[in-house]
């Protein structure tokens, strides 16, 4: 027999029997915070001793190991601390683009009324040489410049901080979609952050502007010449952003028209589709008609003709019917590629209304408006000038039209989005249950949400199951030459071979990569989007 193994009395933490002596002596001085609670606690802690705590260390030992083994030999606490580091940098740019977004009806409020009105107001003063109406517009437009500056601050350190997260994506990314729409937004949030650079100094020379007017009229006439300066500089910084952008969604929709429309292109296939059908009709009819003369045939092997007749009548019925689900799948397809190049082709037109608008035209006024200012400053002091305040005003009127479009648009998406799920749910999808009207109201005023369920999404799944190969789930029944087309699509909205730094062969291997289905309709819904 073996003999018994006697356990050794297990020694306690001395931290822990001394913090447990300095509780025990804190609650019999009358220490309130040693209540019976803690002191069950505290028992329980001494009771467990090292044991308990060498296994504990043990087991976390053990993971770590296992931890830094899968993942080659990097150290477990190397890649906390990375994650920890990427957790806090997202959760600051979270913080700050919703603080952006909060702040952003105030800036519309700012930008279309209250800043045209300081200047109709500054007008009236300098007309009627009014100091008191002088002082308070002045006021008043030093709160709206500050404001301005707060939000622009805001947008140009979100920005930063995106187009340095995304530049390092499309590092990680060499290639492929996830590359493609990394690197844009780098370059699309850069350009940003460096505009609102350039517009928070604008703003900064318009607060200097409002506070000097109430020093001497020399000091005034200066801040009043540097503002208006400032003012149509960033003004023609973003007017020329504008144009720039119109010209690529107009780019953009003369590829996409150059498609031609999908029934004209896929007429042929079509055709021979349907043409295969009545080939594979008429061999089923012909296949019936030689199993019943086999039948009404006597004679030795009948039987035998009969079952290979039956057979071949089978086959028939089966190439007739797949010829037939080829042809009505076709036709949908067509159908499909149809609507989501015109989706297509109207999202370009809607950037260049836009961008043309609030853009090229709104942005170019505003700056001539600037440019009035600081030669009416320069040559008259601080008499008010009629015309920079109009060109002001028209400026800001068309900016804010396009803003209030905007944000109109953006509301209606989000309350379909959550009262109406089913409509732009993926197929085979169970949608997620219809919010109430109350409830969609509540989630269309959340401004600072984008729309993730919406009809561009769904236009983008469609565009990327009909290019896909056939080792994506439901693109394996699509026409080599409806592929072709959808392929021909991507092409145009710039989502090709050379965006994606692939060649031709390659860049068709990833389309037909499961894995990659979720970075393909990301890109997809992007470039739609965007000029």
């Amino acid at each position: 027999m073996s003999t018994p193994i006697h356990r050794t009395p297990t020694r306690r933490s001395g931290a822990v029997l001394a913090a447990a002596s300095q509780r025990r002596d804190g609650s019999r001085t009358g220490s309130p915070s040693a209540g019976p609670a803690e002191r069950a606690l505290l028992d329980m802690q001494s009771r467990a001793g090292n044991r308990a705590t060498t296994a504990a260390v043990q087991r976390a030992r053990d993971t770590g190991k296992g931890k830094a083994a899968e993942n080659g030999g990097t150290p477990t606490g190397a890649k906390t601390a990375e994650a920890k580091k990427k957790n806090y940098r997202d959760r600051i740019a979270a913080l700050l683009d919703r603080f952006k977004k909060n702040l952003e009806p105030i800036d519309t409020f700012i930008k279309g009324f209250q800043t045209p009105t300081n200047a109709a107001f500054t007008q009236q003063a300098a007309v009627a040489a009014n100091d008191g109406l002088k002082h308070s517009a002045a006021a008043s437009g030093t709160s709206a410049a500050s404001g301005n500056l707060l939000t622009e601050a805001a947008g140009t350190v979100v920005s930063g901080m995106d187009a340095y997260k995304n530049m390092k994506d499309a590092k990680k990314h060499e290639t492929g979609a996830d590359h493609h729409t990394a690197n844009k937004k780098a370059k699309t949030k850069g350009a940003d952050a460096v505009v609102g650079a350039v517009s928070s100094g604008s703003y900064s020379a318009a607060i200097a502007k409002e506070v000097t007017k109430v020093q001497k009229a020399a000091d005034a006439a200066v801040a009043s010449e540097v503002s208006g300066a400032a003012s149509a500089s960033i003004g023609l910084i973003k007017g020329g952003r504008a144009v720039f952008r119109v010209g690529k969604a107009a780019r953009k929709y003369s590829e996409i028209k150059k498609l031609g429309d999908p029934h004209l292109v896929q007429a042929g296939s079509l055709a021979r589709l349907n043409e295969s059908r009545e080939q594979a009709n008429w061999a089923a009819a012909e296949a019936y008609v030689s199993l019943d003369a086999y039948w009404a045939h006597e004679g030795p092997g009948r039987l035998e003709a009969v079952s290979e007749a039956i057979d071949a009548a089978w086959e028939a019925m089966g190439e007739a019917r797949d010829a037939a689900e080829t042809l009505q799948r076709a036709e949908r397809d067509v159908e499909k590629l149809s609507t989501v190049q015109g989706y297509a082709k109207k999202k370009q037109l809607t950037k260049i209304g836009k961008e043309a608008v609030g853009g090229a035209v709104g942005e170019s006024t505003k700056a001539a408006a600037g440019v009035v200012t600081a030669v009416a400053a320069g040559t008259a002091g601080l008499a008010s000038n009629p015309v920079g305040w109009g060109l002001a005003g028209a400026g800001a009127g068309l900016v804010l039209g396009v803003t209030l479009y905007k944000a109109l648009r953006a509301a209606t998406k989000r309350y379909e989005e959550v009262h109406h799920p089913e409509r732009w749910a993926p197929e085979g999808e169970t949608p997620a249950e219809a919010a109430s009207r109350k409830e969609s109201l509540q989630h269309a005023l959340k401004f600072w949400k984008k729309v993730s369920k919406g009809e561009r999404q769904a236009m983008a799944r469609e565009i990327y199951a009909l290019a896909a190969g056939p080792a994506v789930s439901g693109s394996d029944g699509t026409t080599a030459e409806m592929r072709e087309s959808a392929r021909s699509l991507l092409i145009a909205l710039k989502s090709g071979p050379a965006q994606h730094k692939l060649e031709p062969d390659a860049w068709a291997e990833s389309l037909n990569d499961p894995s990659k289905s979720a970075g393909w309709i990301q890109e997809i819904a992007e470039q739609l989007a965007s000029g």
